[in-house]
């Protein structure tokens, strides 16, 4: 990579080892945001589904690239069990019922519940697929999952699609925040901006007292933010109503208040 690479791949001439992937000729994305977490089981698919749900929510056509290819839920979440289907010029994604435009390898397999064993590099090959051979139609914004840590399929996504920024998604635990900025510092390192960061799970708001209890320890979103210069910061509580609509497909249907200017500001970015 040139030293002193602005990574338009479009308009460069250099013969790079690392260049972006062109999508397929007959797909249109405006604006491309990667939902990272250093760390599993903090709720990053979760969120990148409420994300894309609320910016559908805002008039723009919304897309999700299931990136975590060996442990894909985004389907499940908003009930769509059809399978993928490919013609002579690329893949047909699959729609949600709101329109949201959806991409997964459990939409390519015989059964949900089938593992996908493969090896880092033919994973890292199917998410580069995802972009490249399906259609995405007149998409403004596309919301990348990535699996969790800073391997393969991240470091794939972030050097060989043009991402626009980064959504860190953390929990308050001070080890969970640990991890999380090495997702932080890997994106620096690439010189991708953070749009935000979300810290799902923050508290839960009990409906006999009133109070917000913080469930799994202090929330360290804000200093975190601060520490790293990120200026668009959302807390999430925990809500059953919101894991209960997703385990049935129904999470369209769910309004998420908390993430109403989170959103707007990161479509805005």
């Amino acid at each position: 990579m040139e030293s002193n690479c602005n990574h338009d791949c479009a308009n460069c001439n250099a013969d790079c080892a690392i260049r972006k992937d062109d999508p397929n000729a007959m797909s249109t994305i405006r604006k491309v945001i990667a939902v990272m977490s250093g760390k599993g089981g903090v709720g990053k698919s979760m969120v990148a589904s409420a994300l894309a749900v609320m910016t559908q929510r805002l008039g723009f056509q919304t897309a999700i690239l299931d990136a975590d290819i060996t442990g894909p839920s985004i389907p499940k979440s908003f009930g769509i069990t059809d399978k993928a289907v490919g013609t002579d010029v690329g893949i047909l994604p699959n729609r949600s019922k709101t329109g949201i435009q959806l991409a997964s390898i459990n939409l390519m397999l015989e059964d949900d519940t089938q593992p996908v064993v493969w090896r880092g590099p033919i994973i890292a090959g199917a998410v580069r697929q995802f972009w490249t051979d399906v259609i995405w139609n007149n998409v403004d914004v596309m919301y990348i999952d990535l699996p969790p840590g800073t391997g393969d399929v991240p470091l794939t996504v972030l050097q060989s699609i043009p991402v626009d920024g980064i959504v860190i998604v953390t929990t308050p635990q001070s080890l969970v925040s640990m991890v999380v900025q090495k997702a932080i510092k890997m994106a620096g390192m690439l010189n991708v901006p953070i749009l935000g960061l979300v810290e799902n799970m923050a508290y839960f708001h009990c409906p006999d007292c009133g109070h917000e209890h913080e469930i799994f320890g202090k929330s360290s979103a804000l200093e975190l933010a601060q520490q790293h210069g990120i200026g668009n910061v959302c807390r999430l509580p925990i809500n059953p109503k919101l894991a209960a609509a997703a385990d049935e497909g129904l999470l369209e249907l769910i309004d998420i208040p908390e993430l109403n200017e989170f959103v707007s500001k990161l479509v805005e970015a």
